[in-house]
Parts: C-alpha cells; structure tokens; sequence
C-alpha cells in the first residue's frame, strides 16, 4: 500500500508545483512534425511545462519516440524519397539502425492528416528520435524544469506488435532512469497494465491514467460486464465511474479526451483528490472551453494559443527556452 501512496504523493506535489500544466502534444504538433527533436525544440522556444510524447521499444530494445506501434504512412518516407505504404513496419520488428532510414519531417499533403494542421511547418530530414535525445535537447536548451509525459504505445488487442506491458514498461523505466529524469518524468497509458507495473516498481516516476468513451477509441467499455482488457482488471461497473476506477487503480492523474468531459467529472475527479489534464486542444475554441472546466492543465497541439488564452486568463506562463534541434 506504501508504494501507490508515495506515487499518488510525487505525481500530486510534481502538478502543484507547476501550477497549470501546460503540455506540448507529440512536441507541437499543429507546428511542426509530431515526435521529433524540430517539434520538441518548437515546443520549447514556445514554452511549455511538459512535453508529451509516445515511445516504442525497437527489436534491439532501444526507446524511440514514435505515436504508432508501426510506422505511419502518412508523416514517413523510405530511403527513396516515398511515401511508404501501409502496413508500414512494425516498431518491434526493426532496429534503431533500420527505423534511422525514414523521413518523418514531413506531412503527406495528399492526406486528410495533413490537412488537419496547414500551419505545421516540414522539417525535411528529422529523423525517429530515440528518448536519450530528447532528454539530450531539453539539456542543450537549458531548460531544467520542463517535464516529460510519456506515453506507453502498446494494445492488449494487438500483442504481437510490442513487447508485454511488463517488459515495455521496464524498457521505458530503465531509459528514464538512464537520462536521469525520473523526478521529471511521468509514464500515461490507455493500456493501464503498464500503469500498474510503474506503480509496483518504479514508485517515484508518477503515472497518469489515460481514457476515451468514444466510437473510435474506448478503452473503458462502460456497457461491457466483462469489463476491459485495457484496464488492469478494473470494471467500470464495480466502480461507478472512470474518476473512480482511477482512484482505485491508485492513480493521481486522469487524462481524459476532452469530449468526454463535463464540470461534473471534473468537480467529482477533484474531490477523489485526482488531478485532471485532458486532451487534445487542438482549436481556440477547444482550449477556451477546457479552461473553463477548471481542470489542472491541458495537452494540446497549439500551445502558443494555450498560453495566449492561460495569458487571458491570469495563469503563470511556462519559461520558454528557444533551442535548435
């Protein structure tokens, strides 16, 4: 029991003494290419308190930074200038060596994902970042306060295509403890398996309890008695909730997609004594709504229109630190 108190208490005291969490989505990415060190250094010219990201664990076991469990056809190109087909490979199935090959610098602009950010600037030549550089950046930027929120990308739906949530978990661990982050580094996940391993063996580095309730991404299963496989054996049934299930996990931090959020949840999550930092604000209008609700910070794709609107609102700005990659 010591040990889910000790995480709650690092997590609840990392927040506090931050005030709003201001985090950078996969960098920026409404700015400039998701999960690279370009993206990473935007986000911190701008200014932001954390940086959140994604990792895979590659088939020689090194933590790289990458949204999709394989690559994404839509920001890479191959050694010969393509755009690569689907499926692209695996994360698990090659070596950093090998995944070093693609472009990822660049949006498709023949894809409906490109249209989505017309103000995202290429980056030609960026490269799948390995976690140890990024870590490396934040160093050359000076910045010694900026934190670190990962995303474990891994599906109890799809095991063949990462390692087991334990083994993903220690990979992603030990790479944090080796960059000497771990007071600076909180580990989210949808997959709340690897949550549950952090907690048990990592208690200093924080976890954060990711959901949806959406048709295109739901791993509470609310109406399921059988429950989730995404949930660590919680049931949404037993618990009444998903502010409660993550209370009883032995969370401190809930992020839940913004749309599935109400001042009802955040009033109930607050009173739990659980932080809530949802995603993704991708719009003006989104950040102002989600600033409104009165919750502890936000992830977001734009955070030069979240500090503009944190501005208005009378919140203290995260330091900005301009670096190149």
């Amino acid at each position: 029991m010591i040990r889910p108190l000790l995480a709650a208490l690092a997590c609840c005291l990392s927040v506090a003494a931050h005030g709003f969490d201001l985090e950078g989505h996969r960098g920026a990415r409404g700015l400039a290419p998701e999960n690279t060190l370009p993206g990473f250094a935007r986000a911190l010219s701008i200014g932001v308190s954390t940086l959140e990201l994604d990792v895979g664990v590659t088939r020689d076991g090194v933590v790289v930074i990458s949204h999709e469990r394989g690559m994404m056809p839509d920001i890479a190109r191959g050694p010969d200038g393509r755009w690569i087909a689907l499926p692209g490979p695996l994360i698990h199935d090659v070596t950093y060596a090998e995944l070093e090959r693609y472009d990822v610098g660049r949006l498709d602009p023949a894809t409906r994902y490109a249209r989505k950010f017309p103000d995202q600037v290429p980056a030609d030549g960026a490269r799948v970042p390995r976690l140890a550089d990024l870590f490396a950046l934040v160093r050359k930027a000076g910045n010694d306060t900026v934190r670190f929120n990962i995303e474990t990308k891994l599906s109890p739906e799809a095991p063949a295509e990462t390692l087991p949530p334990e083994a993903f978990a220690r990979a992603v661990i030990a790479a944090i403890r080796a960059g000497g982050m771990e007071r600076r580094s909180m580990i989210q996940s949808f997959d709340w398996r690897t949550l549950k391993l952090v907690q048990a063996e990592a208690p200093d580095i924080p976890t954060v309890y990711l959901s949806a309730q959406q048709r295109w991404l739901d791993n509470i299963r609310a109406g399921d008695p059988a429950g989730s496989p995404w949930t660590a054996g919680l049931k949404f049934a037993a618990c009444g909730s998903v502010p409660k299930m993550v209370k009883a996990a032995g969370g401190a931090v809930w992020s839940p997609f913004f749309g599935d959020l109400d001042a009802a949840k955040v009033a109930e999550a607050h009173a739990l004594g659980l932080k809530v930092i949802p995603w993704t604000a991708g719009t003006r209008a989104q950040i102002d709504a989600i600033l409104a609700l009165k919750v502890d910070g936000m992830i977001t794709d734009r955070p030069d229109w979240a500090r503009d609107a944190m501005r208005h609102a009378g919140l203290a700005l995260p330091r900005a630190t301009p670096v190149a990659p």
